[in-house]
């Protein structure tokens, strides 16, 4: 397969014609024209008319669709994938990754989109009929194909730029011939300002807080954040109440207005109802009284009938960044608040009561945002080891975005690990949000996203929480998987994932091969099972002699040798004691050819000392000093290969699961959902190193 040479030459003429359609102001390239940015582009007709021919003695043609799309979140947005009738069938008709596969323009290159292409399906098909008809390799006309769109992506015309190219071409041995195109341009809105994203550091460190919105004499959302506040340890002598009649409560004083501020807050936490919101803000910005605000109400933009004076609202706080200074930043609407660990405060108007937050590790190194407070919520309430060290609702979006709080983080040396739950991006963001997303992978950061809206229905749910837009959910998924991110597909999945990135994330990932472990015969055929991630996938490692000695040696201490045949996946029997399932995951873990080990730790079994407290064998429990829960820690921390332990069973078994995560060892109480996320985990590790190898390579690192 062939493609017009002097690629360099033909871009040039390819992005003078677009430019000259955007200067001339017009909507689309038609007719001629079009044919001469395709012919400039490296393509064979078209022949709009007549279905694709096969000339004598040439092998068959695979459709293949390209797009240059600008998105609403991510501008301009470089697509390839099934063309012609496979489009039509959807890329739910395909498995995850199969169909199509895109990236932001800015963030790739022809070689790299290249690789991210031959995932597809329709690589695959034209790299098997170039083979079998003995052409020539497809890559290089493939990469000149890319490279010559990706030209096309700069907005060399501020005021109107490409909106869309699509191409249908079909692909085989002589150059790519268009089936069908389309070339759309479109005016440019004007951009936001730039948020003054340093603020968010008196946002997260507040030196001072003010709290509007708190009763006297009942127990509303600001009462519950102000006691939230206090209980969480912020100096009371810092805090400020801006409520008119009152000198003080709870102790805290009070101040008539913003303007009997003694000073410029650092942080303004407004829980009042959202009708009173707009003309407050307005206040806020004249008085220049704050540093950041935390908007608390809901409804804000989220009606029909709030839409309006909402956005009204985003352009009041955007104007203000073009000030001098910058103006506030805020957090918010509808957002349940913050805790900052460093900041020693905690803002959710959720009682402390009903969700203690204690301390889980000695040192947190991870961060978890949301536009859901009750996202964070039940995460936290059903996995306290998630732990981290900030929590923040971001709600609406009216003024700072995921991507803002993603750049700041990105740069935050102590942070390991961002989980993300996002409805939707504001216009734009989204492309804020991948670059910061490499920036953090860069820096040796994991950043783990869970993105809901994936249905028409969830979808419109989105739509009524926080007023955002969803997004195709095939396009996020690819466009923010390249950016280095690993993409949850559900819930269960973010919980997974976050959980097994920040317990791994200093341990050495050298490769797929999976070392798998267990009593249960079913476990270690389950762990087999779950080692494919759709695009990915780990594979069993090949025990070397030594190993199969080692292992061996321990079963005839352990008078199981009769029973057990030295394997990967290795069913070490029922009657295996906690040492024997820690002793063989050891042999495992030096193994060279095994580089992650997943451990049944059956605490079913009569020999494994799993309970509390045990009443049949007193002392054969949790807390003897041969326990798994004694042991398996030193192991875990002393090897630099991953090492998760599996818990498989009832609240029986809470403490021993418990006991284990209290002391920094990863466990999963499912054997399947461990191993699947191992083999998620691992494909994100080897693409992030992947991604730092191209920036050393390209001198952008």
């Amino acid at each position: 397969m062939t493609i017009a040479s002097g690629t360099d030459e033909n871009g040039a003429r390819a992005a003078a014609l677009l430019r000259g359609a955007a200067v001339a102001g017009r909507a689309a390239l038609e007719g001629t024209q079009l044919d001469e940015l395709l012919a400039a582009l490296g393509f064979a007709g078209p022949d709009r008319s007549a279905p694709a021919h096969t000339a004598p003695g040439a092998i068959p043609g695979v459709e293949i669709r390209l797009a240059l799309t600008r998105t609403r979140e991510f501008g301009m947005v470089l697509s390839a994938g099934h063309g012609g009738i496979d489009a039509a069938l959807g890329a739910e008709a395909f498995a995850r990754g199969r169909a199509s596969v895109h990236a932001a323009a800015e963030l790739t290159d022809a070689e790299d989109f290249l690789a991210l292409f031959r995932r597809t399906v329709s690589y695959r098909r034209l790299a098997a009929l170039c083979e079998r008809g003995a052409a020539s390799n497809p890559d290089a006309a493939l990469a000149g194909c890319f490279a010559r769109l990706l030209a096309l992506a700069p907005d060399d015309v501020p005021e109107r730029a490409l909106q869309c190219l699509e191409i249908d071409a079909v692909f085989g041995s002589d150059r790519p011939a268009v089936r069908s195109a389309r070339c759309e341009l479109v005016a440019l809105p004007p951009a936001r300002n730039p948020r003054p994203i340093a603020r968010i550091d008196r946002l997260l460190h507040p030196r001072s807080i003010g709290i509007i919105g708190v009763s006297a004499t009942g127990m509303n959302f600001g009462r519950i954040i102000l006691r939230n506040l206090m209980g969480s340890g912020y100096p009371r002598e810092q805090l400020t109440i801006i409520r008119a009649g009152e000198t003080a409560i709870d102790g805290v004083h009070c101040v008539e207005s913003l303007r009997a501020l003694p000073g410029k807050l650092d942080l303004l936490i407004v829980a009042v109802a959202a009708d009173s919101v707009y003309g407050l803000v307005d206040e806020i910005i004249a008085t220049d009284s704050v540093e950041s605000v935390m908007l608390i109400p809901g409804s804000l933009g989220e009606t029909s009938k709030s839409r309006e004076p909402a956005a009204e609202l985003a352009q009041r706080i955007n104007a203000a960044h073009a000030a001098a200074g910058g103006g506030p930043v805020f957090l918010g609407a509808n957002c349940l608040g913050v805790v900052s660990h460093p900041g020693s405060y905690d803002s959710w108007f959720i009682p402390l009561e009903r969700l203690p937050k204690p301390s889980k590790k000695p040192e947190r190194n991870s961060v978890m945002l949301s536009q859901s407070g009750a996202f964070m919520i039940t995460r936290i309430s059903q996995n306290p080891w998630l732990d981290p060290r900030y929590m923040l609702a971001l709600g609406n979006q009216t003024d700072l975005t995921h991507g803002d709080f993603l750049r700041y983080f990105a740069e935050l040396s102590e942070i390991e690990t961002i989980g993300i739950y996002v409805e939707g991006f504001r216009d734009g963001d989204g492309l804020d949000f991948v670059r910061a997303a490499h920036r953090a992978v860069l820096a040796g950061k994991q950043v783990v996203v869970y993105k809901a809206g994936r249905t028409a229905p969830g979808a419109g749910g989105v739509m009524g929480h926080t007023a955002s837009i969803a997004g195709d959910p095939e396009l996020f998924e690819s466009v923010v998987a390249h950016a280095g991110a690993i993409v949850a597909e559900d819930i269960a999945a973010f919980d997974d994932l976050f959980q097994i990135a920040g317990a791994l994330h200093g341990k050495e990932i050298g490769g797929n091969r999976l070392g798998a472990i267990s009593g249960a015969g079913f476990e270690a055929v389950a762990m087999a099972d779950s080692i494919a991630s759709g695009t990915f996938s780990l594979e069993m490692g090949t025990l070397t002699p030594a190993t199969v000695t080692r292992v061996q040696e321990v079963l005839v201490a352990k008078r199981l040798d009769a029973l057990v045949e030295v394997r990967n996946p290795i069913d070490i029997n029922p009657g295996a004691d906690d040492e024997a399932h820690l002793q063989i995951s050891e042999a495992f873990l030096t193994d060279p050819n095994i580089d992650a080990v997943v451990v049944g730790l059956d605490p079913t079994a009569p020999a494994v000392r799993a309970l509390a407290k045990s009443e049949l064998r007193p002392g054969y429990d949790i807390d003897d000093p041969k326990s798994t829960v004694a042991l398996m820690p030193a192991i875990v921390a002393h090897h630099r290969k991953p090492l998760i332990g599996v818990v498989d069973g009832g609240r029986l078994y809470d403490a021993m699961s418990a006991g284990l995560m209290d002391r920094g060892v990863c466990v999963f109480r499912n054997c399947a959902r461990a191993t699947r996320a191992l083999a998620r985990y691992v494909e994100a590790r080897l693409q992030s190193d992947a991604i730092r190898a191209r920036a050393r390579r390209d001198g952008t690192s």
